[in-house]
């Protein structure tokens, strides 16, 4: 398989090229920016899915459930799986996707593992680029589910068309999680394990902080018990619900805009940084660490005068 038909094969929807395209993304071969233009206007059909939350709240077996959902209403689905990395040397635990990676011989679901490599915000910087890839290779749905870093996962709503939150009960431990910017990013929230007690409570907590956020119409606080597949289904057409009535009052359309405008201007962040990197000679640098260690110069001047010396003209 040639990078040049790469693109064509994802759009013929096979896995394996989705894998290898998402492998070029993940490691920043040049390769895999024009093969992403080409699949874009193949985009935009697939509808994305974040699951996230605090640890220990069962996203994994509740992602396993929605897609077995999903797929007795004959939907392909794929999963982005968003591990931690260690931040010291990117190397992920990948072994926790035990449960989703059993789905993945049914040829009408792929599943993909993710390493957020420290990336802020729970998502991997590459994961955008990679749902739009499994977008176009013909996915139904697109689930993401994020690694469990608490108030940092706000960094889904930049990608997902609805975000589900999952809590559980626990002396109040899984809502105080869900606070300020975390409780206003759900698009549907769920108390899962709610065979556990203070279950109702944790509603009832949810269903109060909601109402104090004055947010029209406010989103639904469900429970399920994924490990027993209860409330799944009743969650899917939530989400189903949401997503009708998002597309239908041009709200979707608004979100998905705010979503590549925001993925655009990052990158600008991204490739300004590289080519100042690669545009300073080995003196500069130097230079500029001595100046810090001596406190001649803050952090914000360097930044200042190391964009002065590279030339963004060529």
């Amino acid at each position: 398989m040639t990078a040049a038909d790469l693109a064509s094969r994802v759009l013929a929807g096979e896995h394996r090229a989705a894998a290898r395209l998402i492998t070029l993304i993940e490691s920043g071969d040049p390769a895999a920016g024009p093969l992403l233009a080409e699949l874009f206007p193949h985009t935009g059909r697939a509808m994305v899915v974040g699951v996230t939350g605090p640890p220990g709240a069962g996203k994994s077996t509740l992602a396993e459930k929605l897609v077995l959902s999903w797929r007795q209403q004959d939907r392909t689905v794929a999963v982005l799986a968003v591990d931690p990395s260690s931040p010291f040397t990117g190397g992920a635990l990948l072994g926790d996707r035990i449960r989703l990676a059993s789905l993945s011989s049914d040829p009408g679901v792929y599943v993909r593992s993710m390493a957020s490599r420290a990336h802020l915000g729970g998502l991997a910087e590459a994961a955008p680029a990679a749902v739009r890839v499994l977008d176009a290779m013909g996915a139904d749905v697109v689930v993401v589910e994020t690694v469990g870093v608490g108030q940092s996962e706000v960094a889904i709503a930049g990608t997902a068309d609805c975000t589900v939150l999952v809590t559980m009960p626990g002396g109040g431990d899984g809502v105080q999680a869900m606070k300020a910017g975390i409780l206003e990013i759900g698009d549907v929230f769920v108390v899962n394990k709610a065979d556990r007690d203070g279950a109702l409570r944790t509603q009832r907590e949810l269903n109060a902080m909601l109402r104090m956020t004055e947010r029209t119409p406010r989103p639904a606080v469900l429970l399920t018990q994924a490990d027993a597949g209860e409330g799944v289904d009743n969650l899917v057409k939530h989400i189903d619900e949401f997503l009708a009535a998002a597309r239908e009052s041009g709200q979707l359309a608004t979100r998905r805009l705010a979503h590549l405008e925001r993925e655009a201007l990052e990158l600008i962040g991204v490739q300004a940084r590289r080519h100042t990197l690669q545009a300073l000679d080995p003196a500069a640098m130097a230079g500029f660490s001595q100046a810090l260690r001596e406190r001649r110069i803050d952090p914000a001047t360097v930044a200042t005068r190391a964009l002065a010396l590279a030339d963004f003209r060529s």
